[in-house]
Parts: C-alpha cells; structure tokens; sequence
C-alpha cells in the first residue's frame, strides 16, 4: 500500500482509547515483515524494533555487544470516541465521552457501537421541543443518548466511534474520522519499510487521548534519548481568523513546533529537522500558538529525560468525524521523517 491507502485504511478501524485491539493486529500484522521484534506491552501499546543494516551484519559476526537503540519514533493508535454508560428503555444508551470531543459536534451524528458495530446515532429532542431558553445554549452530554433503534443488546462498557466514511475532494483534501493519530501510524509504518541509519523503536502507543497514558509507559521501559512523535495539530485556517490565530494553515507543509501547551521541544533537534526540511526543499511551517499537548510532554519526561521532536500534519475540525487533512501535507511529514530514519 501507498502512504494514501494506508492511512484510508487505518482511519476505517474502529479503535477509541482502551479499546484498540484492531487497529493494533492490523498494524503488527504489517510491521512483521520488516521488524526485528515485535512487542506488545501490559498497557497494550505495540512497541517494533528495527535495526540497522550495518548493525544486522555485526550481530551475525559477533563483532559488537548488543546496545539498547536510542532513537524513537512515536504515534498514538487510539481515535477520540463514546462509552457505554447506561441503558435506557427501548434501545436508547447513556454515555459519555472517550476523549476530548467538542459536546457541540455530537447530535446528530452516526456511531458504531462495540465490535459488532451496532449502527445508532446521537440523539437529542428536536430544537421545537425545547424551552426558549435552551435552544442558545450547548446541550450536556447527560441530555443526548445513543438511539439503536430499538437494539437491546448493547452492554455498559461497550464503545462507539463515529460512522464516517474517507472523502477525497478539492486538490488534495481528504475528509475522515480517527487521522488523529492514524497518520502517524501510517507514516511510522513506511518507514519500516526503509535502510534505517541506526537501531530504532517505534512505538505504537495507546490511550493518548485520555492523558497519554500508554506513552509513559512504553517511553520508561524504552528509555530513549531522541524521540520523534509524529501527529496532527490544530489548523485554524478558516474565514473567521487570521494572523497567528490561524495557528497553522493547510497546504503549507509539516508543522514542526517549537513549544506546546505540554512540551518544549528540543532546540537541538528542531533546529536539525527546519535545516533537514530546507536541504530537501520539504515545505514546513510553525504553530503561531502555544496551546494543545501530545504524548511528547509524557516522552520528555521519561526515565532521565529524553529530547522530543514533533513533526504533525495540520488539521481543521480535530477530534470530530469530519477532520480534513491535506495530502500534501502528509507527504511532507512523511518525507521528513524518511530523511531522519534513513540518515539521508
């Protein structure tokens, strides 16, 4: 598969933070061919070691001691989604939310719920049934519920994730659920696919959207000195914006940040990847805001420290099932990224 048809595929698994048994098999799967061990942790997340070429040919001349690789590239498996909370008369379900979801995105939307995929949608009662007061205000998740048409089967516990197909359209422009962190899977996934110029782990991490929790785990019993996280980030690149509240914008490359609401990055190694970007003509650009956070700040901390790096994708409409990257972009991120692996 092409960057393009694995992300389309990735993004179509069902996978909300706790709950990412699928798209973790699909991604071992893929990776076995081209690893040299394949791991899945006690907090779930897939951790692939890859070696060198050079190091490879050492090990079968016993000439060197087995070391520990440095070096580690990052994304996160899990998607933004809804638990199970309740049941209510007639097939209807209380729940709450996986993640950080926008409460306004919600009504009206189509969900799968659990692995048997059970079709409902987000149900509120009609703006013509409420009080005059009510219909300004944003409804509480408490007032929606989960309408399965009448399917009573539906345990507490049980996830959903939104029901919305990939779209192409424009130049370039894709529309679909779960980008957020798919495409870092995506991207980590090629570069297996490559010579590597040193020994590298690459981390599939779970429960990032519920407080990068499987990052820290993985990070300290990793406990590497470089770390790459390859993600999505907020572009605000819309009518009602400008300036540096635009944040970031789409078609305008890998956003490479110097600091976010969780992380100061490594000066050393954003200085590395703008210098790597402009060699090979890569379009990149920079967040114009200091907000938001990814498992980087959890990496940065791990073990005795660790110099993080994040290469993202500019996004709109994060966290709902109508984000919309560029092509473009992901391209860029990717070749980045393929530069830093390959010592190319």
């Amino acid at each position: 598969m092409n960057l393009t048809e694995l992300t389309k595929k990735l993004t179509s698994l069902p996978g909300p933070s706790g709950f990412e048994d699928e798209v973790r098999e699909f991604i071992a799967d893929y990776a076995a061919p081209f690893a040299d061990e394949i791991s899945t942790d006690n907090m779930g997340n897939l951790l692939v070691l890859k070696r060198a070429k050079q190091t490879k040919k050492k090990r079968q001349n016993r000439v060197d001691n087995e070391t520990a690789p440095s070096r580690l590239f990052a994304a996160h498996m899990d998607e933004v989604g809804l638990i199970v909370t309740h049941s209510k008369d007639g097939g209807y379900y209380g729940f709450d939310c996986l993640g950080g979801i926008d409460k306004r995105v919600l009504p009206g939307k189509r969900v799968l719920i659990g692995g048997s995929k059970v079709p409902a949608v987000i149900g509120l009662p009609s703006i013509h049934l409420a009080d005059t007061g009510a219909r300004d205000k944003v409804p509480e998740v408490s007032a929606m519920s989960l309408d399965a048409f009448g399917d009573t089967g539906v345990e507490a516990g049980t996830y959903a994730v939104f029901d919305s197909d990939w779209v192409e359209f424009g130049k370039g422009f894709v529309k679909a659920k779960a980008l957020d962190d798919r495409i870092g899977c995506a991207v980590m996934l090629k570069l297996l696919e490559l010579d590597l110029s040193e020994d590298t782990w690459f981390a599939f991490t779970v429960q990032e959207e519920a407080g990068c929790r499987g990052a820290a785990a993985a990070a300290n019993r990793l406990n590497c000195d470089r770390a790459y996280v390859i993600e999505t980030t907020t572009a605000a690149d819309i009518p009602s914006k400008s300036g540096g509240d635009r944040v970031c914008e789409l078609t305008k490359g890998a956003v490479l940040p110097f600091m976010d609401g969780r992380t100061i990055y490594s000066r050393e190694l954003w200085n590395e990847n703008t210098l790597l970007a402009d060699k090979h003509n890569i379009t990149w650009q920079t967040k114009t805001r200091i907000a938001g956070g990814t498992d980087a700040g959890t990496i940065q901390n791990s073990g005795a420290g660790c110099k993080v790096a994040a290469i993202s994708v500019p996004a709109r409409n994060l966290h709902s099932p109508a984000t919309v990257i560029n092509l473009e972009d992901l391209d860029a991120v990717y070749e980045i990224c393929k530069h830093i692996a390959s010592g190319k």
